[in-house]
């Protein structure tokens, strides 16, 4: 009879044993799975980042109308409906009362010319507001290039 409750003693033990095991192996391959993702996640955002300031145009106003009171924030290149990117989105702000007609003209890495648009900036005093730059559809708006608004 002892020797009946010593095996099945022994047996629950090790069922209880072998769930313990599975359970701290699953915990630890959990753990090991999170951090994979966040390395992998941190990883790409890296990546992204590095990208991103490589592939930054730089926006520049002319010193008019820097003393007409704008300034710019974020912009955006995207396209119009054609395969090349020809179309600026520009967040621009507002020091002082401003309405008139603005061009921008995009130069390559090499310096040259490759596009102009105008549009209207209209705003008030402390206001700011994005406005589109919708250049010819030929023009493509590369990364790294120059933008002169003026």
């Amino acid at each position: 009879m002892k020797r009946n409750q010593t095996i099945l003693l022994l047996l629950i033990l090790c069922l209880v044993s072998c769930n313990r095991i599975a359970n701290k192996t699953k915990e630890g391959i959990n753990r090991g799975g999170e951090v994979v993702g966040e390395s992998a996640t941190e990883f790409f955002e890296g990546v992204s980042e590095g990208v991103d300031k490589t592939l930054e145009c730089k926006i520049m106003l002319s010193n008019n109308l820097k003393k007409q009171g704008l300034k710019t924030g974020v912009y955006n290149i995207g396209s119009q409906s054609s395969s090349h990117n020809n179309k600026l989105t520009l967040y621009v702000i507002f020091d002082s009362d401003f309405n008139q007609e603005v061009m921008a003209k995009v130069f390559n890495k090499s310096g040259l010319e490759i596009g102009r648009a105008k549009t209207v900036i209209s705003g008030t005093k402390d206001g700011a507001a994005y406005f589109d730059f919708l250049f010819d559809t030929r023009t493509d708006i590369g990364y790294r290039n120059k933008i002169i608004i003026e």
